[in-house]
């Protein structure tokens, strides 16, 4: 049974991420889709729009068959530790045949070459980049120019820059450092960009001019799946979404109850940590406090991920030696009847836990790493901070879910409504 791999957020599932997956599963020759999905902290640094669980539900009733969380903290980092978190987790699963992203190009082969040459040159770029950064030119568009100066005929700089590209080429960079068998693909993004507020062709938005359209009291049935409709306006209904106001306030309260333990923060970096309580002292809201923040080596995703960080208490040592480990185990949100069958094929081929009912988790971990080894520990590291994780989100959405905030422990496996 074929399987194809997807790396995801799906905030909110729309058009464009149907079209991806139909794609995706025509391109690979797979009959199950498997979808390794953020949790309720993004890439860009933002918590989701509504939880994990119904984005999970979401992605089975669009034709997903398996979604697994992507742990923290690759799913809020930069683009190279979050494709290769995404990579690892799929290598994990065991016996994915192929991985298919959108990209701006729709050509596997440019982005293919500039993977190459950045692994090649790593160290020469890295410095070039530093120094870019320091002339005030930010992340993307300083690697946008090495790439364009070393491979005029391949991508312009603007095509370098665009963010699924971005992404397309971190994949790569991810699947050769891994050893993975994995078989790269790519589909051309249609309708909207990444970041436009504005509907494109076929209805086909972006997720965020659909959350934009959402926040404004407009309707957005067109631009989803019918499928998906009901799950999306069941959650809003219920207010389980996510709220600026609050997440404000909880990260004025953990920036100014310590400010003196910032500086221990993952990304608060280079005395930004004074510049940031500065701001929290003035701002009147979410994007004043960022707007503030924010300097010309500094992009906004940047900002936004330090300031998840911030809330959810992430030391620099733990992000160090997750992200150099790898996720330790895998959280199963959703699976349908073909995921249930891929899994129990492949059930002997997956190389870390997969975790569904987590009322066993710590014994299964002790039972998979044994007792007192630096595998049990970081995986335990894991666990906390994404429960914590879960916790601090309920806080975030407009009315509680009712019950225990420990949700991982208590929420079920979601599975697709009999039609």
């Amino acid at each position: 049974m074929r399987a194809v791999g997807l790396i995801t957020e799906y905030n909110p599932f729309h058009n464009g991420h149907l079209h991806h997956l139909r794609e995706s599963l025509k391109a690979s020759d797979a009959r199950v889709a498997v979808a390794v999905m953020s949790g309720h902290f993004l890439q860009r640094g933002e918590p989701a729009l509504i939880d994990k669980w119904s984005r999970a539900e979401m992605a089975l009733a669009a034709g997903v068959d398996l979604v697994v969380e992507l742990p923290l903290p690759w799913a809020c980092s930069s683009a190279p530790d979050f494709a290769q978190g995404g990579v690892q987790a799929l290598n994990a699963l065991g016996r994915i045949d192929a991985l298919c992203f959108g990209s701006e190009s729709g050509q596997l082969q440019p982005l293919r070459k500039c993977a190459e040459l950045l692994l090649k040159k790593n160290e020469d770029f890295a410095e070039r980049t530093a120094q870019l950064l320091r002339e005030g030119i930010n992340y993307p568009q300083a690697r946008a120019k090495l790439l364009t100066e070393n491979l005029p005929d391949m991508l312009d700089a603007g095509a370098l820059a665009a963010p699924n590209n971005i992404l397309g080429i971190e994949y790569l960079k991810a699947l050769q450092r891994t050893g993975s068998s994995i078989e790269p693909m790519t589909i051309q993004r249609i309708g909207a960009g990444y970041h436009d507020t504005e509907v494109g062709e076929r209805n086909i938005a972006s997720a965020t001019g659909i959350r934009s359209l959402l926040a404004a009291g407009k309707a957005v049935d067109d631009l989803i799946p019918a499928e998906v409709i009901g799950p999306l306006h069941a959650c809003l209904a219920a207010g389980a979404r996510f709220v600026a106001d609050r997440y404000f306030a909880l990260l004025l309260a953990q920036i100014l109850r310590a400010p003196e333990r910032l500086a221990e923060c993952w990304l608060v970096e280079n005395g930004i940590e004074n510049r940031l309580l500065e701001a929290a002292e003035v701002a009147g809201d979410l994007e004043e406090l960022i707007d503030t923040i924010k300097t010309r080596q500094l992009t906004r995703t940047r900002i936004q991920r330090m300031l998840v960080s911030i809330l959810l208490g992430i030391d620099k040592p733990l992000a160090v030696d997750l992200l150099a480990a790898g996720p330790r185990y895998l959280h199963l949100l959703g699976v349908s009847g073909k995921g249930e069958q891929f899994l129990a094929e492949t059930r002997r081929q997956r190389s870390i836990p997969l975790v569904q009912n987590f009322s066993r988790v710590h014994s299964r971990l002790k039972r998979f790493y044994g007792i007192d080894t630096c595998g049990q520990r970081l995986s335990h590291r894991q666990l906390e901070l994404e429960l914590r994780a879960t916790k601090l989100y309920s806080l975030l959405q407009t009315t509680s879910p009712g019950g225990s905030r420990n949700r991982d422990f208590f929420e079920e496996v979601r599975r697709p409504q009999q039609k």
